[in-house]
């Protein structure tokens, strides 16, 4: 073999050569782009995820629901309370503003819980429910629990309690759901109805919080409205003989030899 040929068979390899270690790195270079490239979409696929937990506890799926009112206490601050702080027995009521059975029970009783709340006998605690909306349609529930929430926020929750009991319309119909009529009972209780309580009223500022209130009431165990436990024990049903007399006794029996509560201030009406 000539040493020309020599030459060439030996060019040809080294060229050869040349072009597999070209090859080599260029794939060595495409697989470095697509774990770069894989490695991005997994931190973005967990940015997504992250904004999508955030804005889902903002919401109100986390443990705290959002916008619950001032002074709301209890697992989750679903509890608006009533009365004194440390008074020695707690009057739990579960009720709606649509239900006619709760409204029974507020106009026979209403005297008896504001007096055994300001002699710091009890202190009540309020859980709004939204039955009515379910089983009838509307939201008359869900607009009025968030307007009593709304004057929680103004301290006079319990003023404007009894107003929207002492006005509550048929069952059938869905008046609580007429925001200007809220905004009117409100007139009825002295200093509510002021801007910031129109706009928490209109602007349904704490309708999160009374569906989680109503989800709770769901998972208590309870299915009906009103539900009335005395420090935990069911006291009135279909099946109770309570009257205003008897949950006074009761109170009596539970709270002797205890120290009355520390009433600050009475509520307005």
């Amino acid at each position: 073999m000539s040493q020309k040929n020599r030459d060439g068979k030996r060019s040809a390899r080294e060229a050869l050569y040349e072009q597999r270690e070209k090859e080599k790195a260029s794939a060595r270079r495409r697989r470095t782009m697509v774990v770069a490239g894989a490695v991005v979409a997994v931190l973005a696929i967990a940015a997504v995820i992250g904004v999508v937990v955030a804005d889902h506890k903002d919401s109100g799926g986390g443990s705290t629901p959002a916008a619950a009112p001032k002074g709301a206490i209890g697992k989750d601050s679903l509890v608006i309370p009533v009365g004194a702080a440390d008074a020695p027995s707690v009057l739990s009521i579960y009720e709606d503003f649509r239900c006619p059975a709760c409204d029974a029970f507020e106009k026979s009783f209403t005297p008896t819980i504001h007096s055994l709340e300001d002699s710091g006998q009890i202190r009540t605690e309020y859980h709004l429910v939204t039955l009515i909306d379910g089983n009838l349609g509307g939201s008359g529930s869900l607009d009025a629990a968030n307007a009593a929430a709304c004057a929680q926020d103004a301290g006079k929750f319990r003023a404007y309690h009894d107003v929207l009991y002492d006005n509550q319309p048929e069952e059938q119909s869905d008046t609580f759901s007429d925001k200007n009529h809220l905004l009117d009972l409100a007139g009825k209780v002295s200093g509510l109805k002021t801007p910031t309580f129109t706009a928490c009223v209109n602007g349904g500022t704490h309708n999160s919080w009374v569906k989680a209130s109503n989800s709770a009431f769901g998972k208590s165990g309870y299915n009906s409205t009103p539900t009335i436990l005395l420090n935990g024990k069911s006291v009135y049903g279909s099946n109770s003989n309570l009257t205003p007399d008897s949950l006074k006794q009761m109170v009596t029996d539970a709270n002797k030899g205890k120290k009355a509560g520390a009433v600050t201030t009475t509520p307005a009406s």
